[in-house]
């Protein structure tokens, strides 16, 4: 039993006894039980919460993300699902909002907002930057096409949230590779550059592949990557990135690169300086 489960269906079918039921597994919510010790991923959160809901209800926002297979969904937030009830669980947050069959799939036997309707609903309900954050994710894993959202938006031209919802929409890049990425690039564009592109191939005399920027402007050949951890990760690693960042230069990029250690401040003096001497 890898996945959430309901206790009192589970003891009445024999799979375990009340006394199995006590030992090796805990509740997650009331009658929904996961193995005792299991990691709770975001995607358990939101297998947990359909059942709480009797299977009634419809996974969406930051849950349904996650069982679409987006990454950096925080496995600490509560799962979130239509309709509103009025006493969710803790680990549960639920809102009212009418919704199409077209806006609804079938995962796993869960029912699920679509990417589309996944898309709106984060958009609505959460800040910009995170919303455009977790769209992108969304994107990534799904090939999200953003004028279905626009289409949705309109449907729903009434709703709350729906002028943040555009904004972020409008920002939204599905080439961004983590979160990090997305707040780098949202600060280029809030700092008044043009909307870089992003995952720049960059290519040796040979034609060979030498690297994929994360972010930039391949027309004056200005760059920005985000450095995470993993970079620091083992000698290999950083030898790699050495040997890559010589061919960058080598085929005439200036590339900044940025660390969780930058302040933004000083991230958009080196970006500024690097297009003032292309431009």
């Amino acid at each position: 039993m890898g996945d959430p489960f309901i206790g009192s269906e589970a003891i009445a079918s024999g799979r375990v006894t009340p006394y199995q039921l006590r030992s090796r597994f805990v509740a997650i919510h009331k009658d929904v039980y996961v193995a005792r010790g299991a990691e709770v991923t975001a995607v358990t959160r939101a297998q947990a919460a359909w059942l709480w809901s009797r299977r009634d209800g419809v996974i969406a926002g930051r849950s349904a993300a996650a069982l679409h297979r987006a990454k950096w969904v925080d496995a600490r937030l509560p799962a979130e699902v239509l309709p509103d009830n009025r006493r969710p669980p803790m680990g549960i947050r639920t809102w009212s909002h009418s919704f199409g069959n077209d806006e609804i799939e079938v995962i796993n036997g869960i029912r699920v907002t679509t990417p589309a309707r996944t898309a709106l609903d984060i958009a609505c309900r959460y800040p910009v930057g995170k919303a455009v954050a977790a769209i992108d994710a969304l994107a990534r894993a799904t090939h999200l096409k953003m004028a279905d959202v626009e289409l949705l938006a309109e449907r729903y031209e009434g709703r709350r949230g729906i002028r943040n919802a555009r904004a972020a929409i409008d920002l939204v890049d599905p080439g961004a590779e983590s979160p990090r990425e997305t707040w780098l690039r949202l600060l280029l564009i809030r700092a008044g550059f043009p909307r870089p592109q992003t995952q720049i191939p960059v290519y040796n005399e040979y034609g060979a592949l030498i690297a994929v920027i994360d972010m930039g402007w391949e027309d004056i050949k200005v760059g920005a990557d985000y450095e995470g951890e993993h970079h620091r990760a083992s000698r290999r690693r950083m030898n790699n990135d050495i040997r890559r960042a010589e061919g960058v230069v080598e085929q005439g990029w200036i590339d900044v690169r940025v660390t969780v250690e930058d302040c933004e401040g000083d991230i958009i003096r080196r970006v500024a300086s690097a297009r003032a001497r292309r431009t």
